[in-house]
């Protein structure tokens, strides 16, 4: 339980020694607990260092990665089994160079012979199943966003009515539902006016790119530089206008392909705004083309065994496949954390919010078909089906299965505003002692450590691990740096994965308790996520042991030491 951890953790540290007295000098640990004094990392880095920072060794490299070559080092020459890690998310591109080979097969199947050779209710279930499908091969892609559905719910059910229409056993229902709606009103509005400002923006980076263009092609140059600039005689005002224009850019530092690539971000983000947009859409029903009963947890048996989903959509799931497992030794753009490793997708994430019932059937799938730890680099706000989830993470739990959950990408203290899926009903007290929930760190060992996104939480957040700019695995061949608890989420799986694979006598509960507390303990302030405003640039620091359960970094290195240590506990 939660809110007993840090008494249990202490006690469960001495216990083993104790009973470990008389093997101390052979099964000697280092001190956790003892913060690392360094100078954080001052050069720019090169871009070997910006594809693998998060694989970086703190003492080594002064960036605040995960010691992965140490933890390899420390492997050479033991044994190890496969681990199957399910990937609950988004649709996986397994065609891809990287992934290919590590992946999940169901050898109980025969592939595309449209029978349920295994008896599972899954028909050709080779590398694992797409709940957001049909028999037909349909697929979904598109969702509306949970919110949406309760608003839908509650304009379904209460119209037009006012307060004193209503009935007094549904006088708190509609309350609910009215706070939900102004919320929806509003939020519609705010993502209307980001769009506008985005459009604008827009706009005015491409006037201002036009502007540089003109400028060297009269000043006949193939860069502008302050000192071109102030040689060049215009005669137009015009010319003497857009000289001057970007005189004021360089004297700020900026550069052309500083805007360039501000204008790519731009673009982008006003697609993302776009994109969302769609799951405020009321109308939005592509999830009835499944057939199933949706709000019947035993109407089980739908979907298909398209994983891949489409392939210029699923960015996120393959991502986040490649930072688990990615071909180490191929020579190809990726390396993942763990090496002995098989990945079984399970698509339940749509391009807006997932449903329950996908989650929890998601999640059985998983560990009925041998997973040992499930992936969930997703998240929600409300979850009107919880009960569904929860006893699906209490399943895993019973099946010794670990499930790595992402904190979220909110800058939200997820102790006070609940995020699901969570394992805790009042956000308080564990029911299972099988989920590890991360928050994001950065390559800096400073206080800007934390990622400016990341959810945090002295009791529901776990630990935090690498997840700005993690270089992976996209679809169709390609690689791609991306952001968010979504990617500290696999980062931490793949050491999961290593340690279950080496020492597969060690339970869920206790690789939980490995890389919370064998993690890089940090003792000093940081920014607190969400902090920093116009009026407030730099931010509140806070203490970093605050925002977390461990107050520590995942790491791999110091992690296998640990579960060397308690395996050899358990053997004796």
């Amino acid at each position: 339980m939660r809110i007993l951890k840090s008494l249990f953790l202490s006690v469960f540290v001495v216990l083993f020694l104790a009973s470990c007295a008389s093997t101390q000098k052979v099964l000697s640990l280092p001190n956790f607990d003892t913060p690392i004094k360094i100078t954080p990392k001052q050069s720019v880095l090169s871009d070997e260092e910006k594809k693998f920072w998060s694989h970086a060794d703190l003492m080594e490299d002064s960036i605040a990665g995960m010691s992965l070559a140490k933890a390899y080092q420390f492997l050479e020459g033991k044994k190890s089994i496969p681990v199957i890690v399910a990937i609950a998310d988004s649709g996986v591109d397994i065609e891809h160079e990287d992934l290919k080979d590590v992946l999940w097969t169901n050898t109980k199947e025969i592939k595309g012979n449209n029978i349920d050779d295994d008896k599972n209710g899954y028909v050709d279930d080779i590398h694992g199943w797409n709940f957001l499908g049909n028999a037909s091969g349909k697929i979904i892609n598109a969702d509306q966003l949970e919110i949406t559905r309760l608003v839908k719910k509650g304009r379904e059910k209460f119209g037009d009515k006012k307060a004193e229409d209503i009935s007094e056993n549904d006088k708190a229902a509609f309350e609910a539902y009215q706070k939900l709606e102004q919320e929806y009103r509003l939020t519609i509005s705010q993502k209307e006016f980001e769009i506008q400002e985005m459009e604008q923006t827009q706009n005015n980076l491409e006037r201002l790119k036009a502007v540089f263009e003109d400028v060297r092609r009269f000043a006949g140059k193939d860069k502008l530089r302050i000192r071109d600039l102030d040689s060049l005689k215009p005669t137009s005002l015009l010319m003497i206008t857009q000289i001057e224009t970007i005189k004021k850019v360089l004297e700020n530092g900026a550069t052309e392909e500083d805007l360039i690539g501000y204008l790519k971000e731009v673009k982008d983000y006003k697609g993302e705004l776009l994109k969302a947009m769609k799951g405020y859409d009321l109308n939005l029903n592509d999830r009835a083309n499944l057939g199933d009963n949706l709000y019947d947890i035993n109407d089980k048996f739908y979907g298909n065994n398209n994983v891949i989903g489409n392939k210029d959509l699923e960015k996120h799931g393959t991502h986040v496949a490649g930072i688990v497992a990615a071909s180490r030794n191929n020579n190809k753009g990726a390396k993942g954390v763990a090496n002995t490793v098989k990945i079984m997708t399970v698509r339940v994430v749509p391009d807006g919010d997932e449903h329950d019932k996908d989650v929890a059937l998601g999640i059985r799938y998983a560990v009925d078909n041998g997973a040992k730890i499930i992936n969930t680099s997703f998240g929600k706000r409300f979850s009107p089906n919880k009960e569904w989830v929860f006893d699906a993470i209490a399943y895993a739990a019973k099946k010794d299965v670990l499930i790595v959950n992402a904190a979220g990408n909110d800058s939200k203290n997820i102790d006070i505003q609940a995020t699901y899926p969570n394992d805790s009903k009042d956000l308080k007290t564990e029911f299972a002692d099988n989920v590890i929930t991360i928050g994001a760190s950065s390559l800096y060992y400073n206080e800007k450590l934390v990622a400016t996104f990341s959810n945090y939480g002295k009791i529901n957040v776990d630990i935090f691990a690498p997840g700005v700019d993690i270089y992976s695995t996209v679809p169709k061949n390609e690689y791609e740096p991306l952001s968010g608890t979504s990617m500290a989420s696999p980062s931490t799986s793949g050491v999961a994965a290593l340690i279950r694979a080496y020492y597969p006598n060690l339970s869920a509960k206790e690789v939980k308790y490995i890389l919370m507390n064998s993690g890089v303990k940090i003792d000093f302030k940081v920014i607190k996520p969400g902090s920093q405003t116009e009026e407030n640039p730099t931010g509140e620091l806070v203490p970093f042991e605050d925002l977390s359960a461990s107050g520590r970094l995942v790491n791999a290195y110091n992690a296998l030491q640990l579960a060397d240590y308690l395996s050899r506990k358990n053997s004796n």
